[in-house]
């Protein structure tokens, strides 16, 4: 298996060598070459195993470049009982016949990010070992709240290694950014961005095509390298839990082998859904990808009309980690689509670089309705979802899970599909408590609280416990402060790595 980048100026690149660079050195994000398939066979095959052994399995094909037992030791050590607290690791719960949720936030952030981030830094080291890379790794980050502290947990202290997260100043949750600005580690630094999260991952992408300041950093022997999904060693571990979703539901016996279901995913940057593209891909029996937007819902008009425009207000939502207007990863879907033309990739990212906006041709438009269907949510819709979720089963969901229910009822009613579908469940409740607690005790109920009084409530409402985590998370010393404008994004990444440039 070789990687090639969707713009096409780079040559095609091993396994480890795709995970070590992160992003090609032309612009683009390296896709295989091929997709492998897992026959029909396999999946009943998958059910009877743990959740790493499932992650052994599903990967082997994608890194060619690494022994067996080599996956075989990243998966055990990403996916176990001291990082996650459900034995499943992703349990999927069924909240009625036709409906499952799939829930990815029982790692040690609480959120789905988990899923990739445990197992990213192991799949990173070995990789450097393959290709001979003595430099030491800087993993450059941009989040909109969750990606961040769960790439912070994951590489904290790994040896060759240092991390600098961005975040937007305004743009996530208090438990969010306390999560972020209490991170120890010796080699972690977060650094709040003026602007949103578009502007922190804007920079953060001029950072990998700033070749000036990478020859200066290499100079000091630092290497840049990604943890966000753009990194194709962060994409692909996510694509085994759909495998795994699918293999529950047949071992419970919900589903007939072959049989199609459908899957509602949350979406902002469009890594999460397109890891459901290429188990789809794969030979995974999917009829329909729902993309659940919230009210920023680019996403939601490009795949009703084949133009991506971010020319728009950018709202902040209750649903914080979704509030993005450019999608890195959906640079991969249209390669995919395409006929695997890079050229037409190249055409459209430069005119959404310099106009904010492409129009992808009939074809490739046509591709995309088949397997894809979308809606948004607004910020009411939410909160009366999580109220009525709460209601009708004593179960409750965060603001992104919400989002994604709001948008599949409003896919039934559509077209009356009676297929199953497992709904992504992407963060704990207690991550967005502030909203969550709204929804179900009331605005009266909870003004002038904070959000760490608020766990509490919520706690004793739904008889869930406070993650330790989160517990006393406000009384934890603030180690992180430095806010500063995207444009000095360069400036601060060399003068944390190279002290005497400040």
């Amino acid at each position: 298996m070789l990687y090639k980048s969707t713009r096409g100026n780079y040559r095609p690149v091993s396994p480890a060598e795709a995970i070590t660079m992160g992003i090609a050195p032309d612009g683009g994000l390296f896709v295989p070459d091929r997709q492998p398939a897992i026959p029909p066979e396999q999946l009943m095959q998958i059910s009877n195993m743990t959740y790493s052994r499932k992650s052994a399995f599903i990967l082997k094909p994608f890194l060619t470049d690494f022994a067996p037992e080599e996956i075989e030791e990243c998966t055990f050590k990403a996916y176990n009982r001291e990082k996650f607290d459900a034995a499943e690791i992703a349990p999927l719960i069924e909240l009625e016949r036709q409906i499952h949720v799939l829930e990815l936030w029982h790692g040690p952030t609480y959120a789905f990010k988990d899923m990739a981030l445990q197992i990213l830094p192991h799949l990173l080291l070995k990789s450097a070992a393959k290709t001979g890379e003595n430099a030491e790794i800087v993993i450059l980050v941009a989040t909109s709240g969750d990606t961040g502290k769960a790439a912070l947990e994951g590489f904290r202290d790994v040896p060759k290694t240092k991390i600098i997260v961005f975040f937007p100043a305004e743009g996530v949750s208090e438990i969010q950014k306390r999560q972020m600005i209490t991170q120890t580690g010796n080699n972690v630094r977060v650094i709040a961005v003026q602007g949103n999260f578009d502007d922190a991952q804007n920079g953060v992408k001029s950072l990998f095509s700033d070749k000036k300041l990478q020859k200066e950093l290499g100079q000091f022997g630092y290497k840049f390298s990604s943890a966000n999904s753009i990194n194709w060693g962060r994409l692909v571990p996510q694509i085994v839990y759909y495998f795994s979703a699918y293999s529950d539901l047949l071992a419970k016996g919900k589903i007939v082998p072959g049989e199609k279901i459908n899957f509602v995913v949350p979406t902002g940057n469009f890594g999460n859904i397109l890891a459901a593209f290429y188990a789809w891909q794969m030979g995974l029996p999917v009829h329909r990808l729902i993309c659940a937007a919230n009210a920023n819902n680019v996403l939601s008009d490009f795949i009703r009309t084949g133009v991506y425009n971010r020319n728009r207000p950018f709202y902040k939502t209750i649903s914080p980690s979704m509030d993005i207007l450019i999608s890195s990863n959906l640079e991969r879907l249209l390669y995919e689509l395409n006929g695997h033309d890079p050229g037409k990739v190249k055409k459209w990212m430069e005119n959404l670089k310099e106009n904010g906006e492409y129009a992808v041709d009939q074809e490739t438009h046509g591709r995309i309705k088949e397997i894809f269907w979308s809606e948004q949510a607004t910020d009411a819709e939410t909160l009366e979802t999580i109220k009525d979720i709460y209601r009708r089963y004593r179960y409750v969901v965060d603001t992104h899970t919400a989002v994604a229910i709001n948008v599949l009822r409003k896919y039934l009613q559509a077209t009356a599909d009676a297929r199953k579908n497992v709904v992504i469940s992407t963060a704990s409740p207690f991550k967005f408590n502030a909203s969550v607690a709204r929804a179900i005790f009331g605005e009266k109920a909870i003004r002038n609280k904070s959000e760490f009084t608020l766990l509490e409530m919520l706690s004793q409402a739904s008889g869930m416990i406070i993650p330790e985590g989160l517990r006393n998370l406000d009384k934890r010393p603030v180690l992180h402060t430095t806010v500063i404008t995207k444009e000095e994004m360069a400036n601060n990444v060399k003068e944390i790595l190279i002290p005497s440039a400040s």
